[in-house]
Formats: C-alpha cells, sequence, structure tokens
C-alpha cells in the first residue's frame, strides 16, 4: 500500500491551516520581489506598476478586454499580429473586474494576477504534499516564489492564472475528483494554448483509474481470497520523514467525496465510472473551443489558429530553431557565455524531468510535465520567453524540493533566502531591461 493511497483528503479549513507556512513564505519573497522591483524601478525614474500591468502581452489582454477580438498589427516584414493569439479567461476576468468595481482592465489584470499566483502556491503547495509531504510541499512552492523570472507571477499575465488551474486540476485528479479536474482542465484550456498538457494529464489519470479497476475486478474474479488489499497503482511516491496529514471521515453518499477503496472485492462506489467518464469529456472542451471558435472566426477552418501563430512567427518546429539559435551564440565573444548558459539552461530543465521519472513521480505529473516542457522548449519564436513558458512546470521543482525537505532547515532555510535575495533582484532588473515579450 502505498502512501497516495493511504494519505486522506483533509477538509478545507484544514488544508488552508496545512498550507498556511507555505503561503505565508510564498507572500514573503513576492513582497521582497515587488519591494526590490519599485525601488529599482524608483531609481530609473520608472513606474514599477506600468511594468507589471501595461506592457508586452499585457497589454494584448486588456485590448481584448476592452475591444473584443479582431485587433491586429501588421509589421513593416508582412508579420500580422492579432490578438486571436491570446486566449479569453483573463480578459473576460479583467472585464468582470471592471464591471464591478472602479477598478480599470489593467488594474484587474493585476488584481487576477495576484489572487492567481496565491491559488497557484495553494495548488503547487496540495499537489507536493499529497505526494511527498508537508515539508516538500512548502519547499516547492518556495522554490517556485524564488525562480529568477518570478516576478511574472505578480503582473497582469495569465502564467499565474494557468498555473493554478492546471496544479488544481492535478490536484484533482490524484484524489479521484474527476469531474472538478475536468471542469479546471476546462478553464485552463481557455487560459492558455499549453492547455492541452492539463488536458492530457488529466486523461491519462482517468484511463490509469479504468485499468486499475479491471485488474481488481480480475484478481477478485481468479481468487477473492488472494486479492490485493488496495488497487495496484503505477505511481509509487518517495515520501520523507514527515506526519501524514490526518484521517477525514468521508461520507459514502457525498458525491464530491474521493473514490476510496473498501476491501479487496469491493468496486468503485456508484456513480464513480460516470463521473471519471464526465471529467475526461469536459477537459478538452476549452482548448477545443476556442481553437474552432478561432478558425470559424477567420474562415479557415480548424487549423486557423496556426495560422494566427504564424502570423507571430511562432509554431512547434521540434526545438530545430532554439537549436539554431543556441549555436548562433557561439560565433562571438561574450555571445558564447550565454550560448553555454543556455545549454546548461535546457539540461538542467531535462536533467529535473529525468530525476522526477526515477523517482516515479505520479503518472499525471510527468505527462503534464512533459507536455509543457516540450512546447515551451520547441516552440520556433520568441526565445527570451522560455523560462516565462516553463513556468508552470512546477513539478520539475519537485527534486529539489524533496531534497531541501531532507536537509536541516536552517541550511535549507539559508539557501531559500539567498536565493531569493538573487531573484529579487534579477527580477527588477529584468523587468527594468528586455524583460518578457
Amino acid at each position: 500500500m502505498t502512501d497516495l493511497e493511504t494519505r486522506a483528503v483533509p477538509t478545507r479549513a484544514g488544508a488552508l491551516r496545512r498550507a498556511a507556512p507555505a503561503l505565508a513564505g510564498y507572500v514573503a519573497v513576492r513582497a521582497l520581489g515587488l519591494l526590490a522591483l519599485f525601488l529599482w524601478s524608483a531609481a530609473r525614474d520608472k513606474s514599477a506598476y506600468t511594468l507589471l500591468t501595461a506592457r508586452w502581452d499585457a497589454l494584448w489582454y486588456v485590448r481584448v478586454a476592452e475591444l473584443g477580438y479582431g485587433y491586429e498589427v501588421r509589421l513593416a516584414n508582412g508579420d500580422v499580429h492579432s490578438n486571436l493569439a491570446f486566449f479569453p479567461l483573463l480578459p473576460w476576468l479583467e472585464r468582470l473586474v471592471a464591471a464591478v468595481s472602479p477598478l480599470s482592465y489593467a488594474d484587474g489584470g493585476f488584481l487576477v494576477g495576484l489572487v492567481s499566483s496565491l491559488a497557484a502556491a495553494w495548488g503547487i503547495f496540495a499537489v507536493a504534499d499529497r505526494v511527498y509531504g508537508h515539508r516538500a510541499g512548502v519547499c516547492a512552492v518556495l522554490l517556485w516564489a524564488v525562480l529568477p523570472v518570478g516576478i511574472v507571477q505578480s503582473m497582469a499575465y495569465s502564467e499565474s492564472l494557468f498555473t493554478a488551474l492546471a496544479a488544481w486540476s492535478l490536484y484533482a485528479a490524484l484524489t479521484d475528483r474527476w469531474v472538478t479536474a475536468g471542469t479546471l482542465a476546462l478553464f485552463a484550456g481557455l487560459t492558455r494554448p499549453v492547455g492541452l498538457a492539463v488536458v492530457a494529464a488529466v486523461w491519462v489519470a482517468a484511463l490509469a483509474s479504468f485499468a486499475r479497476d479491471r485488474r481488481a475486478a480480475a484478481a477478485g474474479a481468479r481468487d477473492p481470497q488472494d486479492a490485493p488489499d488496495t488497487p495496484v497503482v503505477l505511481d509509487t511516491p518517495i515520501v520523507p520523514d514527515t506526519p501524514a496529514v490526518p484521517e477525514v471521515p468521508v461520507t459514502p453518499n457525498d458525491p464530491s467525496a474521493p473514490e476510496v477503496p473498501a476491501g479487496p472485492e469491493a468496486p468503485p462506489r456508484p456513480g464513480t465510472r460516470f463521473r471519471r467518464m464526465l471529467g475526461m469529456a469536459l477537459a478538452p472542451l476549452g482548448t477545443a473551443g476556442y481553437v474552432l471558435w478561432v478558425g470559424h472566426h477567420t474562415g479557415k477552418g480548424p487549423l486557423g489558429y496556426l495560422d494566427v501563430q504564424a502570423g507571430w512567427r511562432n509554431g512547434f518546429d521540434g526545438g530545430w530553431a532554439f537549436a539554431r539559435f543556441v549555436g548562433e551564440k557561439f560565433t562571438s565573444f561574450p555571445a558564447a557565455l550565454a550560448g553555454v548558459g543556455l545549454i546548461i539552461g535546457v539540461a538542467s530543465v531535462v536533467w529535473l524531468y529525468v530525476t522526477g521519472v526515477r523517482q516515479r513521480q505520479p503518472l499525471p505529473l510527468l505527462v503534464y510535465t512533459g507536455v509543457v516542457t516540450a512546447l515551451a522548449l520547441c516552440a520556433s519564436s520568441y526565445f527570451g520567453s522560455k523560462p516565462r513558458l516553463l513556468l508552470p512546470a512546477f513539478p520539475l521543482l519537485l527534486p529539489l524540493a524533496l531534497a531541501l525537505a531532507g536537509a536541516r532547515m536552517r541550511r535549507s532555510a539559508a539557501v531559500l533566502g539567498v536565493v531569493a535575495v538573487a531573484s529579487a533582484m534579477y527580477g527588477a532588473f529584468w523587468l527594468n531591461g528586455s524583460g518578457p515579450p
């Protein structure tokens, strides 16, 4: 029996109390980053708030909220930058905030970003705590907060919103809450194109659950006395020596309760298979719905969204364009140093993913991370955005979180403190310079 099978799902109040240290640490790190940004911007006679709410993609989202779709910019080289490239959930929320408050669309985007970043931090904690325990959950949240491009989590961008939806959808899939997982995947698909990663994770988790049911039924049919105590699982996490979540009684008639095996011969609770199938059906509706709408709107059919992306010179080429971009760095000095840094960065991402596989992270996390990473690294344009595009791939941080959780608390705190200061300084420098394109 694995820890994932025996660990009960806490109540909402208990879950919030358990996550409180992680959320407090996250707020402290992000406050440090914003303070550094405001001080740096003031020294350069710039508005930090404008940098957070009214540059780059934030402007495109505001235009969608204010004017709807159909705005485009035609460049001298013939490229057409259309706002159809930007998925609609964040502009919808900006419009909602502006409709119910005196805030502007840009203010609404900033508010949504802040709230979403807290929801994302909580979701990351919930997933890591579920798989590896409390200390690893806290460390995972803090590692996500201190990423060099962590300042994006506080911008009027869609990364925090997407990460929140993705993390909670993954948590719902890990706890067999299929309708919740599918609904959150639907909304994630309305937030960013990489919503496909959440859909894939939910489908893989559901299919694996169906397979477990079949194996358990087959084992019971062969010899009920020899049937295993619990269903066979594909994912056996490595759990550090941390206290488990106190068990919470589950009401059998509660439709929101997770599926709990009741014994060697117990079938799934009534309605479980239906909810699982409903979650699978809901998951792709967001991405598919928007992509098909764009195709209809442009008159170019189901693949019309790809034409929109082509206008931005963005597409999926398996990483060939990125490899050429890195190779070109070695034609001069000191650009070669940047090339070395890029290679180290990509190698680190691959190493973290392989480590997660070796540590047998749950299959939904591996599928989600693999798709996010592939789409980020193998896109054919906007190479400077790749660190930002990897922000939602938080399971990459779980091996590091597990290592920090196993170290002495003083050492972990010292490491995270130093990295937090460095991240705050880099974020302020980055956003006052080139920033996220």
